[in-house]
């Protein structure tokens, strides 16, 4: 790999990250929409905007693989979601397959899964249980990721991203708490293993409170390096995680809870 494009690089994820991949790659292509400050050492920084076809050109001119993380990183009204997060990663894609690109690492979401119970444990071969919008566009990215490997061949790597903040502070983040070195980790697998087609992988640390079966991501090679273990009896001490029946209950959390209608049971109870 020689140019890597690192997308959505002004959010909370991409700043991390943008210092987490200094010097990995000759070059550091990073982009967003919105200012993200001047280059650094072996960096080309670009604005673009996803929802733009000119600047989907130039973003992956000449670029060996990507790794995806622009677009809308909550939930928000279905246009938007439409235009960002689901047409704007179909043309990421169709642009970067007609450049030559042929590494894709797709930042999907827990909130893909989300509304599968706290405690059923998941290995990324479930059916989707998106929790909400943000979450079904992940869906979509994780379907789009298949049929471009199955019909063009690319390699791509879809990591349903957890908890990616400094520590944990709830029970639910406990089990889903991904540490910026072990997430960069498993980008960088995305785009360097050798033969990859299409796979489906959890961004999570090595938690022992996880509902996450990860052994997908070690098979290729994943060896994660941080815990959310060390804060276990800080959490237990803690006050209790607020949110309403649904959000304690599901993996997704107050992203499950927040457009929630009728019985809870629906998603609180484990089914077979």
């Amino acid at each position: 790999m020689r140019r890597v494009l690192l997308t959505g690089a002004a959010g909370g994820i991409g700043r991390r990250m943008r210092k987490a991949l200094a010097n990995v790659y000759p070059v550091l292509r990073v982009s967003d929409v919105v200012d993200i400050g001047p280059a650094a050492d072996g960096e080309e920084v670009m604005i673009a905007d996803l929802t733009d076809p000119a600047d989907l050109k130039r973003l992956v001119d000449g670029v060996d693989g990507i790794i995806h993380l622009g677009g809308l990183s909550v939930e928000n009204e279905w246009s938007d979601i439409l235009k960002v997060n689901i047409d704007g990663t179909y043309r990421l894609y169709e642009e970067a397959y007609e450049a030559g690109v042929r590494r894709i690492v797709f930042a999907s979401s827990n909130h893909a899964v989300g509304f599968y119970p706290r405690g059923q444990i998941l290995d990324g071969t479930e059916r989707p249980r998106p929790d909400c919008r943000y979450g079904l566009s992940k869906v979509f990215g994780e379907a789009l990721s298949q049929y471009f490997a199955d019909n063009y061949g690319l390699g791509i790597l879809s990591i349903r991203i957890g908890w990616c903040f400094e520590k944990s502070d709830t029970p639910r983040t406990l089990g889903s708490w991904v540490s910026i070195g072990d997430l960069t980790q498993l980008c960088r697998l995305g785009l360097e293993m050798p033969g990859l087609h299409h796979e489906i992988v959890f961004g999570v640390s090595d938690n022992s409170r996880t509902w996450w079966d990860n052994r997908t991501a070690r098979r290729l090679g994943y060896a994660p390096q941080d815990s959310s273990d060390q804060w276990i009896a800080e959490v237990e001490a803690g006050a209790p995680e607020p949110g309403n029946e649904v959000a304690l209950a599901v993996q997704g959390g107050p992203f499950a809870s927040t457009g929630y209608e009728g019985d809870p049971k629906r998603v609180t109870e484990q089914k077979s």
